[in-house]
Formats: structure tokens, sequence, C-alpha cells
């Protein structure tokens, strides 16, 4: 009877245990935590939904900021402290344009896992974002309004395109075709003047077609001040987006769908280049990753007859030249 008591009461305590355990965060709520770090310069890393140290740091400096329990975790207290960016939650309002807050933020991180990205999370629904979530409602085949209302926030928790239904990130195997036909020069990783290389560059003559390296959407096509030049931007599945910088001409359009072998482009040597060539990055989830171990054997087909071109430019149709767009401080383009 003893055994039967004490192995009663450490069963008890167990559960007490586990009960009060906080429970881990969703992606999602990570993602908007970090974007509100980021955007008060208290966290230096991606927005990848991942709560690693540095996102612990910046969660202990803003409390001790504030003037708050310093314990690391993002609580009711420190989420109020936040203000707009730490409210409201995700999936209590319908989300539209014009509005902002963690919700967005979380929305917006949800949309870039399932492949239709605005290309950011900053907790602002603007134009890129309305257009992802339209892309979003197509593909779940639900009213595409724009608005972020239940039934498209449950598609995007259940995994958006390619998910298995059980709120986890979609998973798959992820190739892409060479842009150019080219050998790759500087690796990912090398120095670079204080920094390290974020994609590969590929050298090829000035003129030479580039080729979008899979099927997804144009999220940015016009001059970048931040060292890219004339750069396109390609949102893909599974959180992968392609990089195409330095073009000498940019055949591609903002909101284009785009397969293997779209012409995008041609190779050139705009804004930091020492000569004509392409720099091609992969993102996934925004974290540069070494694109040389995806990349097919395959250069990309060009297709026979170019295809109707729509407007250029970043997100309004307006090029944005200055150094304080989006590459420069990890930005896309100002929504409005």
């Amino acid at each position: 009877m003893r055994l039967v008591c004490r192995i009663g009461a450490l069963a008890l305590i167990l559960t007490v245990l586990v009960a009060s355990a906080p429970a881990e965060a969703s992606p999602a709520k990570v993602a908007a935590l970090q974007s509100a770090l980021q955007a008060l310069r208290l966290y230096s890393g991606f927005v990848d939904g991942i709560q690693g140290p540095l996102t612990r740091h910046g969660i202990r400096a803003f409390q001790q900021r504030r003037g708050l329990h310093v314990d690391g975790v993002a609580g009711p207290q420190t989420r109020r402290a936040l203000g707009w960016r730490g409210r409201p939650g995700l999936g209590s309002r319908v989300i539209r344009s014009g509005e902002r807050g963690w919700d967005v933020a979380a929305l917006q991180f949800l949309l870039q896992r399932a492949g239709h990205g605005p290309g950011r999370t900053d907790g602002l629904f603007g134009p890129l974002t309305r257009a992802a979530v339209m892309r979003a409602q197509k593909a779940a085949g639900v009213g595409v309004d724009g608005l972020a209302g239940p039934v498209t926030i449950r598609s995007l928790r259940s995994g958006g395109r390619g998910g298995g239904g059980n709120g986890e990130a979609p998973t798959g195997s992820v190739r892409f075709l060479r842009p150019v036909p080219g050998p790759i020069g500087d690796p990912f990783g090398a120095p670079r003047n204080g920094y390290t290389h974020t994609g590969v560059d590929i050298p090829d003559p000035e003129g030479t077609p580039i080729g979008a390296a899979g099927v997804g959407t144009v999220i940015y096509a016009a001059y970048n001040g931040g060292g890219y030049g004339n750069l396109v931007v390609i949102q893909h599945r599974l959180g992968y987006t392609s990089w195409y910088g330095h073009l000498s001409t940019i055949t591609a359009y903002l909101g284009e769908e785009v397969v293997g072998g779209t012409r995008i482009g041609y190779v050139g040597s705009t804004g930091d280049a020492t000569g004509p060539h392409l720099h091609f990055e992969v993102r996934h989830y925004d974290t540069p990753i070494d694109p040389a171990p995806l990349l097919l054997p395959t250069v990309a087909a060009r297709p026979a007859t170019a295809a109707p071109r729509g407007p250029t430019g970043g997100c309004d149709g307006l090029n944005r030249g200055g150094r304080d767009d989006w590459i420069a401080g990890e930005r896309l383009c100002a929504e409005r």
C-alpha cells in the first residue's frame, strides 16, 4: 500500500511539473516576437521562427530597458510593453490592408513558410502582404479577397500549400536550375570587406540571358542601393527565395508568375560589382544558405519567344535607388 501511495504521489508531482512548464511558442509567435525586437534594434538575427540565443537575448534586453522582470520569456507583461507590435493575437480579427501588429507579423511568417510570402516580416500589412494573402487564398481554393480571416489563417496554420495538416512547416526537396551557364566563381561564405558572401558569383558575358531557377512569384524587380544593383527576387515554395543581382537589364516585373527558365533579365555589373557576373543567392525564411548543393546540372531553359512583360519596378512600380532601400537594412521595399 505504501508503495502504491508513493507512486501515486510521484505521479502527481510529475503532473504538476509538466503542467507548470511553459509551453513552447509556435514558430509564428516566435517570428512575430523577432520582428518586434528587430524593429527595436534588439535582435540582429533573421525572422525565422526559431527561438534561439539571439531571440532570448533580445527579450532580456527589452525587459531590462522597460524595467520588467528579466526572464527571457515573452509573457503577457512583455507583450503589453511592446505596444502595437505585441498585439493582437493571430486569429483575433480579420486582418486587412493598412493594419499593423503582432498578428500581421505572424501572418507574414506563415505566408513565407507556405511559399506565398511578401518577402519580409515587419508587422505592416501593405500591398505586398495583400498580394501574398491573395496568392495563398488562390492556392488553398478559398475566396480570394486579400483579407486574412479565419479560413485563410486556418489554411496557413495547417501547413498551407504542401503542408501536412499538422501545423508544422511543409517539407519536401527543393532544387534549382542553374540560372546561367557559367561556372561558379566566388563561393558562398567567402570573406568580403568585413562580411561574408551571401551567395555565389557566376561569371558570364554582359548580356547573357538569365532564367528563373524555378517556379515562383517575382516579389522584387528594381534597382537596389544596398550593393546588388539591378535585382530580381523570386518567392518559391517552402519558404525559399532566389535572388539575382547585378543585372544589366531587368525583364521581370513585380507579381509575375514564373517557371524554370522564364527570362528575368540579363547579366551585367550594376551595383557593387567589379565585372559582369550574376550574383545568385538563395534564402530560406530570409536566411542566406549555400545555393551550390541545391543547384541541378541543368541550365534554365530559355522560352522560344519572350513572354508578355508587365511594368518593372519595386513595390509600387517605382525604382528605389537610395542607400536606405531594403537590402541595406534587410527590408524589401516600403509598404505604405
